[in-house]
């Protein structure tokens, strides 16, 4: 991952309201879903429909240089960059679903001025992608269904005392609207969530999936379209794809003749298609660690050619404008119910605030909805409540003393 100067083409501009209600209370929607690693979502679907993982584009039009695009693709073919282990070796990137997690440290090494603060509740013991030994992208993903917030990790690694070093790190609430600030990065190179463009076990043997697939290119343009906010270029050439182009199976290919896993997934690219998201190896589709997946059902999808696909254009089919100059939120006001307490003692913070998307709470508490929170501070601690919003993060400060 690599941080470019980012030029925006049709961006997508959603509006977010914040809930009601703050982290700590379940979250309807989220609440049923199986712990665990690979745990299954019960049908839960990240993002409100309005989201572009969720757009469908059967009827969107065909991008102006959609053959140009493939055409630089060339002869490559789609390859399933998930499946069941083989010996020593896993595929895909893992998952795990938690509920009272302690919320852990993060430390950031690289990306930290464009991530979000801990703590996030993800366990020592989560799996990281590649196993614990990997020198890869090493991504963390951990669902919290107590409060249904997604949180993914890049380049993890756990330390001693349960907190994580990472490269950079995101919050993603899973019932809203949630982009990142223009230009910054996320735990992926497009800036977007990893873990709703997973290919997931639980959804095919169900039968459908109902989301775009997360899919990587060798080179890619130093730009984005929506729904992407970040690029990592890789590429001059005027046919290279921007980050966030979406490439949709075409309506004429049959699939019939593929065995049961693949025939869902290339059904959902046509109906949703797939969505550039990082650098890597040509047309290599993201999907779940997981050992119950058929291998050899898997593998067909590489008979699959790039020239099976056309790009999009998705800019009516998820509310995309031009990018529009914009103010980073504002705190307007920032209150605890007392300043100086004992060790322990319960404190509400509450604040007051404009054109925010998201809030943080530093330290102890983490991403939260809403405008207040109850804070136990055992020291003297300064408080710090983010607000973030497409073109900014705004933080405000306020000290309680423990007497």
């Amino acid at each position: 991952m690599h941080i470019g100067f980012l030029r925006f083409t049709a961006l997508s501009i959603l509006a977010v309201t914040p809930l009601a209600f703050g982290a700590g209370k379940a979250v309807s929607g989220c609440s049923q879903m199986t712990l665990g690693q690979s745990g299954s979502l019960d049908g839960f679907l990240p993002f409100p429909t309005t989201d572009a993982w969720r757009q469908t584009v059967t009827s969107a039009p065909v991008a102006a240089n959609s053959a140009a695009i493939i055409g630089l693709i060339g002869s490559s073919k789609l390859h399933p960059d998930f499946g069941a282990a083989d010996g020593d070796s896993t595929y895909g990137i893992p998952y795990s679903v938690v509920s009272g997690a302690r919320g852990a440290a993060i430390n950031y090494t690289a990306f930290g001025d464009q991530s979000d603060p801990g703590p996030m509740p993800i366990p020592a013991s989560s799996p990281v992608e590649g196993g614990p030994n990997s020198d890869g992208d090493r991504h963390v993903l951990v669902v919290d269904r107590d409060n249904c917030f997604l949180y993914e990790l890049y380049n993890a690694h756990v330390q001693g005392d349960g907190s994580w070093n990472a490269d950079s790190g995101v919050a993603w609430d899973l019932i809203n609207n949630e982009d990142r600030p223009y230009s910054w990065t996320s735990a992926d190179a497009a800036g977007l969530p990893i873990f709703p463009g997973l290919a997931r076990y639980d959804e095919v043997t169900a039968g459908a999936i109902n989301h775009a697939l997360r899919f990587t290119l060798q080179r890619t343009a130093g730009a984005t379209v929506a729904p992407a906010t970040h690029f990592s270029k890789t590429s001059t050439n005027p046919a290279a794809a921007p980050m966030g182009t979406r490439l949709r199976l075409r309506a004429d290919f049959d699939i019939s003749r593929y065995p049961a896993q693949a025939r869902v997934v290339l059904a959902a690219l046509k109906t949703y298609g797939m969505i550039l998201a990082d650098n890597g190896s040509n047309m290599f589709l993201s999907g779940t660690s997981d050992n119950r997946w058929d291998n050899d059902d898997l593998h067909s999808l590489g008979k699959v050619p790039a020239s099976a696909f056309e790009v999009v254009d998705t800019s009516s089919s998820v509310s995309a404008k031009a990018l529009v100059a914009g103010v980073a939120p504002v705190i307007s006001a920032l209150t605890a119910s007392a300043t100086q307490v004992a060790a322990g003692a319960s404190v509400q913070l509450q604040w007051a605030t404009s054109g925010g998307s998201s809030f943080l709470v530093t330290p102890e508490v983490g991403a939260i909805r809403g405008n207040s929170t109850t804070v136990h501070p055992m020291q003297t601690t300064t408080y710090t409540v983010y607000a973030t919003n497409h073109f900014g993060r705004t933080a405000r400060q306020i000290t309680v003393t423990v007497k």
